[in-house]
């Protein structure tokens, strides 16, 4: 017995992005907003956001507003998308000069912090983004964007910690809220050094950032 196929409801195919270019509607909604970021990530990063509209990152871009919207529901969500860019990039930086400087921990702790100042003063950008502007923009503290970033570091240094001297003898929690101690004394000098301009010597502001480190790993090693 044969079973006819003639009234089997067929699925229609997907009708194909058309292409213009080459590439698909979606891949060019995707080039215009990388476009975008970019604009950003240079008026914000050299003007501040408070003093750039959405009509300067769409000339910079070289697209017109309706492009932006496509993306963006206003400047603060495109200003959002590139902190974090260059939270990430600052991450990776950092995250990577540490490994390489393993296992010996006052040697991580020099090379992370070294990595991590010498990315901000040769991008001033990504300085002013993350540590001027990103601290007065009211759309990341509404949206716990400051504060899961700074947690995102504290679990960082606290990793280190565990990783480095897994016999110390605080709790995790209290390791945690060195951690979070430790992060914080470090954000406040680079904020002083971003915020003067880079006029201190970066050999200084290393030292300074290192120095709490460094005594707290000889503290703790002497309790091991």
């Amino acid at each position: 017995m044969t079973i006819s196929t003639d009234n089997v409801q067929k699925k229609p195919k997907a009708p194909k992005e058309r292409q213009f270019k080459g590439l698909s509607l979606t891949e060019r909604k995707e080039v215009r907003r990388e476009k975008l970021i970019e604009a950003g990530i240079h008026l914000y990063g050299t003007n501040g956001f408070f003093s750039v509209t959405v009509k300067d990152v769409c000339n910079e871009a070289k697209l017109t507003e309706r492009y932006f919207y496509e993306s963006f529901k206003k400047s603060e969500e495109l200003f959002q998308t590139v902190f974090l860019k260059m939270i990430e990039k600052m991450q990776n930086c950092l995250t990577q000069a540490v490994l390489m400087a393993a296992p010996v921990p006052t040697n991580m702790v020099t090379a992370g912090l070294s990595a991590l100042l010498n990315a901000i003063k040769d991008d001033p950008r990504m300085a002013r983004i993350i540590y001027i502007d990103a601290m007065l923009v009211q759309d990341l503290h509404n949206q716990a964007t400051i504060q899961e970033t700074l947690t995102q570091f504290d679990r960082i240094i606290q990793g280190f910690v565990m990783i480095t001297m897994p016999n110390a003898p605080q709790s995790a929690e209290e390791v945690s809220l060195m951690a979070t101690g430790l992060n914080g004394y470090v954000t406040h000098i680079i904020i002083r050094w971003v915020s003067e301009g880079f006029k201190q010597p970066l050999a200084d502001v290393l030292s300074a950032c290192c120095a709490v480190f460094l005594s707290f790993i000889e503290t703790t090693s002497q309790k091991n």
